[in-house]
């Protein structure tokens, strides 16, 4: 009986283990995975989901109460900016989350140090040429 009872406890013990490291595994808000079905996400801690790139960066930019300029391939007025206003930068490779940030424009992901992966994506490798 007693190694019954040691047996369930570890049992116990291991599947609480495994879940934890489970839960741990998307801990990181920004983290970047590949998915089959959903291609790639970012894990946005705030809503505890896996969000496409794209909706991660419109959250980030939305939940903020500097300004979200309009997407567009054409960047806002240095004149009319301030210090973490965001910016969806339209080029012919797609489009990348810019941040305002000590007097000049960043990749958001080079500012907020999200997953490296961001960097890559869609039109950030392109945001500087």
């Amino acid at each position: 009986m007693r190694s019954f009872k040691a047996t369930i406890i570890t049992a116990v013990i291991s599947t609480t283990a495994l879940l934890a490291s489970f839960h741990s595994v998307a801990a990181a808000n920004g983290e970047v995975r590949q998915s089959t079905e959903q291609g790639m996400q970012a894990w946005h801690e705030q809503s505890q989901q896996w969000l496409t790139l794209e909706a991660f960066w419109d959250n980030y930019a939305n939940q903020r109460p500097q300004k979200n300029w309009p997407s567009s391939a054409t960047y806002p007025k240095y004149e009319d900016l301030n210090e973490g206003d965001t910016f969806l930068v339209q080029l012919k490779e797609s489009s990348c989350l810019m941040e305002f940030y000590h007097s000049r424009w960043r990749r958001a992901n080079d500012v907020r140090r999200w997953d490296d992966a961001f960097n890559a994506y869609g039109a950030c490798p392109f945001v500087f040429e």
